[in-house]
């Protein structure tokens, strides 16, 4: 129990915990720059390609995250079109895979939410003069609460990232080790202290994001 708390306690720790928020974080905001203005148009707009767009986005939600991370190495390595950027077992590259997972998971919850509501509203606003593009605004500030949840969700994705991390990143001490990571090396390691500590938190993390989509959810069907 005393290694258990001076583990928790060590400036490893901190370390890991703090770099894991930071890039989730990072990435979650950039899935929603991406992703929210991406899902409200496929709402509101109607053109060409528009429904495969739609499938499309939908079917980003099952990447395996190995195949995200391997695609990202291969652009990203010296030899890759990239490389120069040096970006490789960065934490820069570790965002990039994650932003690439939340994504679509952002704008697909978006696109649901802002299409409910363009039926529902679209001709009134319509009538009022409102242009598609003009209506996008306002469909957004109606839709908050299912837009933070689809933030949320965003960040599940991104904070119990592995296997995109772990080959973009390379899980270096005190550089890109994450929670994730550091508890699949701790592990295998019998460092079962440190593995255990960053296991609580992460579940701790996990259950409050659940527990706040799920009161968001409740608050808006009242």
């Amino acid at each position: 129990m005393t290694d258990f708390w001076s583990t928790v306690g060590s400036g490893e720790f901190a370390r890991i915990v703090l770099l894991s928020l930071g890039v989730s974080l990072s990435a979650t905001g950039l899935s929603i720059v991406l992703g929210l203005p991406m899902g409200a148009a496929l709402a509101v707009f109607r053109f060409r390609g528009r429904r495969f767009l739609i499938v499309f986005i939908n079917a980003l939600l099952g990447l395996p995250p190995v195949v995200v991370g391997l695609a990202l190495y291969l652009v990203l390595s010296r030899a890759g079109p990239f490389g120069a950027l040096r970006l490789l077992f960065t934490p820069g590259a570790m965002v990039l895979a994650q932003t690439v997972l939340a994504t679509p998971i952002v704008a697909a919850l978006v696109h649901r939410a802002v299409a409910d509501l363009w039926d529902d509203y679209g001709g009134a606003l319509r009538v009022d003069g409102a242009t598609a593009l003009r209506s996008i605004p306002t469909l957004v500030a109606m839709a908050r609460m299912r837009i933070v949840t689809a933030a949320l969700a965003g960040f599940g994705r991104t904070i119990s990232e592995v296997g995109a991390i772990l080959v973009v990143g390379g899980n270096i001490a005190g550089y890109t080790r994450t929670m994730t990571t550091a508890i699949a090396l701790e592990t295998s390691k019998g460092n079962l202290s440190l593995a255990l500590g960053l296991g609580f938190v992460l579940i701790g993390i996990s259950v409050a994001v659940s527990a706040t989509v799920f009161a968001l959810g409740a608050e808006e069907r009242r």
